[in-house]
């Protein structure tokens, strides 16, 4: 697999007609994200024409429920078709085990991702406003080790913590990187951040970049940086 097909674009907008638009800017662009903002507004209308464009899909939801529902959601959102579906670690083992079976008996090849933890959270959010008094690091780890323990296919993780869930997990765990940012951006509201080279080398399967790309003043012109970047894996 090359570096150029392991970078997921994020189409963070918030309407159907700034979707497409910037479908038609970046053809090039063959895996896309789709968040909640977008999916909200749009239900499953921009999947379809995702799905017609043979593009990939990561249908980033985030689903955090009791069990029951979480198996409802997952095998209602497999039947899209889409690649890779999040869910929160913090759902907690029944849910983990319920939407793997939930999902294990459609025909769906749709892959689940387990949240370890937001990257807009830092150490200190972690420990001071959610009161968890374990060590970042292990935090993570611990959520990660959880979701492969019950059946989910990869985690999402910041690129700081890749190395780490490799050496752990093993290479059949996906791991799918956000906090990307190009030395060339602004880190915003991204705590853990790294650049799109130094991911892929720590061990990342997937990145996801959104505003480097898609907030430039030429997205074509920035995944070129992108993928010019990449090559040197």
């Amino acid at each position: 697999m090359s570096p150029v097909s392991q970078v997921i674009v994020s189409l963070d907008v918030p309407n159907l007609t700034e979707a497409i638009t910037l479908l038609d800017k970046l053809p090039q662009v063959n895996f896309w994200k789709v968040g909640l903002e977008l999916f909200v507004a749009t239900g499953p209308d921009i999947l379809t024409i995702l799905k017609e464009r043979e593009k990939r899909i990561f249908l980033d939801l985030k689903f955090h429920d009791i069990p029951n529902t979480i198996a409802g959601a997952c095998r209602s959102a497999s039947e899209y078709g889409v690649d890779f579906l999040t869910l929160h670690a913090t759902a907690g083992r029944a849910a983990l085990q319920a939407a793997t079976k939930a999902i294990s008996n459609t025909a769906s090849r749709t892959q689940l991702l387990a949240v370890t933890l937001l990257t807009s959270l830092s150490s200190r959010e972690l420990t001071v406003d959610l009161q968890v008094t374990h060590d970042l690091s292990d935090y993570i780890l611990q959520m990660a080790i959880l979701a492969k323990k019950h059946g989910i296919n990869g985690a999402v993780c910041s690129p700081r913590e890749v190395s780490q869930l490799r050496q752990v997990c093993g290479e059949d765990f996906l791991l799918i990187c956000p906090g990307i940012r190009p030395s060339w951006f602004e880190t915003g509201d991204q705590r853990r951040v790294m650049t799109p080279l130094e991911a892929m080398k720590a061990g990342a399967d997937y990145l996801v970049i959104g505003r480097p790309i898609t907030m430039a003043n030429d997205p074509a012109a920035a995944w070129e940086k992108i993928c010019k970047e990449l090559e040197m894996v």
